[in-house]
């Protein structure tokens, strides 16, 4: 069965399409097979990302490493058995196509809650949460004490993996490997950057899941998107004589393969 990577985030804006992207083309280049699915129906920016990529392909003739994209497949409800839900059908029908041909799934979430990214997170055996570097986002995972800054409990998303971790393990299924990546990270050490990460810390602990590096916030991550690029292609672009910001940008996606700890994945990207 292929390895299943879900990319999900309630709030937006952290960054994850991106991440989701740089992910799925560092497999590709590592030889692998990856099937692509966008569940964000409405903004679709992981999708509008790979068609970029495919039509720079084209315009310029040349083939770059590219995950296989996938739409939703269309239900007809009167198909479906009593009291199936048609999201639940289409992402299935989904997956166990790509399945027959791919070595990983790469599942991009919408920036909120719907049944389709419920039922996405309940399928991934890695689940990645990108997180913006300040307690505006922390709020996500957590409650935190205005006053003392202590934890008081999980959010509304923390309880949805959990209750996504419940159904597997009823099904017999290995646990959800979740990683949260601090993103947008800062250039400059803050006290506030230190607080963020002894939090995250202290909540990996109570909740499960792993603290990683993310992407430091770099203009370039927004000029590559038009063109479809992330920062493994810059030589296929014409870009041979990289910037520092562009070699530790770079080494930040190599970091970034290397965390999620991908079984049968070269990181020598």
């Amino acid at each position: 069965m292929a390895h299943i990577i879900v990319f999900g985030n309630e709030k937006g804006g952290s960054g994850k399409s991106t991440t989701c992207m740089h992910t799925a083309t560092a497999l590709v280049r590592s030889g692998l097979r990856v099937g692509a699915l966008d569940l964000d129906l409405r903004q679709r920016t992981f999708t509008r990302y790979l068609e970029n990529r495919i039509e720079y392909g084209a315009r310029h003739d040349t083939t770059l490493p590219t995950p296989v994209v996938m739409g939703l497949p269309k239900v007809d409800r009167t198909d479906l058995a009593e009291g199936e839900n048609p999201f639940d059908k289409s992402l299935g029908l989904a997956v166990a196509e790509l399945e027959e041909t791919c070595d990983f799934i790469v599942i991009d979430c919408p920036g909120s809650h719907t049944r389709l990214s419920q039922v996405a997170h309940s399928l991934a055996d890695t689940l990645v949460t990108p997180l913006n570097d300040s307690f505006v986002d922390f709020d996500l995972l957590a409650r935190v004490d205005a006053d003392t800054g202590k934890i008081i409990g999980p959010s509304v998303y923390s309880e949805m993996v959990w209750h996504a971790r419940q159904l597997r393990a009823k099904a017999g299924l290995k646990p959800i490997d979740w990683i949260v990546l601090r993103n947008r990270l800062g250039a400059q050490e803050m006290h506030n950057k230190r607080k963020m990460g002894q939090a995250l810390e202290d909540l990996s602990k109570r909740i499960g899941f792993r603290v990683a590096p993310g992407f430091t916030e770099r203009v370039i991550f927004r000029e590559l998107f038009p063109r479809g690029m992330t920062l493994l292609d810059l030589k296929d672009i014409g870009i041979a004589n990289l910037n520092l910001s562009n070699i530790a940008a770079r080494q930040e996606v190599r970091d970034l393969i290397r965390a999620l700890n991908l079984p049968d994945v070269d990181v020598a990207i």
